[in-house]
């Protein structure tokens, strides 16, 4: 068994993730979202989707980027 990343759950049935050249082993997609998802620099809602992006920064949606005064950007469809 292998214990989650996020929570410490010891786990027959965890799954790996390979990310950045970095591995982590979770045992839900919950704990994999609350370790790896980015959090949207307005709102600070965690991204699982597409969301946008500009100068380094990623928001969930281009209307959290335009009240971040980040003018230009549209939701992908």
């Amino acid at each position: 068994m292998t214990k989650c990343a996020t929570c410490g759950n010891d786990y027959d049935k965890t799954f790996e993730v390979h990310m950045q050249g970095q591995s982590y082993h979770f045992d839900s997609f919950e704990c994999a979202i609350t370790a790896l998802a980015p959090l949207c620099a307005h709102c600070g809602v965690r991204i699982v989707g597409h969301g946008v992006e500009q100068d380094g920064r990623i928001f969930c949606c281009a209307h959290c980027a335009k009240r971040d005064g980040v003018d230009g950007l549209v939701d992908r469809g």
